[in-house]
């Protein structure tokens, strides 16, 4: 039986917020609300907004992942490293009515001569942040093309933060994902699928049959009780990939929750 939540972005419909939850009633379990706020604009939700958004969720059984702001600079020196945090506790401050499954965060390494330096400021931030966050395994780390996972790996080891494991990442790199999700799953919160076209984040119609099956019966393996967002980002992408991968389960005769 499949135990994990099926879930969507928050850039389905170009819409706001608010609306594509509201869309996403009946086809999704979990909503990752993708955020942002620089200088010339930000999505942040108003008072009101997550209020709403609460209801929604009380109403519909739908529970949220937070992707924080992706141009935050955890590893960086300095005052770089001090506005991202500020940043990053900034939007976790602002959802946590909301009780999260998961707040996902991107460690980018450009720039970092030192590669244990780079590594012991990400720890301390993510330890910063999870003291806001309301706990250390509600931080969900992701890897990310620039960040494969052999760089966070020392990071996991020494705090027990989460794993936000992008498949499309792995495959996008060539690389198998059954390795890591069996390599990882007492860390494993939140998996996100995606297909590989000429861009990344494309539809899960992409994958051959094989590769997306195989994911989905390791996880069923599992029993994996986290979320597995399809993380597209247009209806086409994201009706195309859900279509998928109930397919697939219909196929193995495992039963939908």
């Amino acid at each position: 039986m499949m135990k994990f939540r099926l879930g969507s972005t928050s850039w389905v419909y170009p819409v706001d917020i608010l609306s594509n939850v509201q869309r996403m009633v009946g086809l999704v379990e979990d909503v990752e609300l993708v955020l942002f706020e620089t200088e010339d604009a930000s999505n942040l939700p108003d008072r009101e907004t997550v209020a709403a958004l609460e209801r929604t969720a009380a109403r519909h059984g739908i529970s949220y992942t937070v992707h924080l702001p992706t141009d935050l600079q955890l590893g960086a020196e300095g005052d770089r490293w001090a506005l991202s945090v500020e940043k990053a506790l900034r939007v976790i401050r602002i959802t946590r009515p909301l009780s999260p499954w998961a707040y996902i965060v991107h460690l980018t390494p450009e720039g970092a001569e030192n590669l244990a330096g780079w590594q012991e400021r990400c720890l301390t931030a993510v330890k910063t942040l999870a003291q806001e966050a309301g706990g250390i395994e509600v931080i969900a780390v992701e890897n990310l093309e620039n960040c494969p996972l052999e760089k966070l790996v020392p990071i996991l080891d020494r705090a027990p933060v989460s794993l936000c494991l992008d498949v499309g990442h792995l495959w996008l790199a060539g690389q198998d994902p059954i390795p890591p999700l069996q390599a990882h799953t007492h860390r494993l919160r939140v998996v996100h699928l995606h297909g590989v076209n000429q861009h990344d984040h494309e539809s899960l119609s992409w994958v051959p049959a094989d590769s997306l099956r195989a994911v989905l019966r390791e996880l069923v393996r599992q029993e994996y009780l986290g979320v597995v967002t399809l993380e597209v980002f247009s209806p086409e992408d994201f009706l195309s990939s859900r279509g998928r991968v109930v397919s697939l389960l219909e196929e193995e005769r495992w039963e939908p929750r």
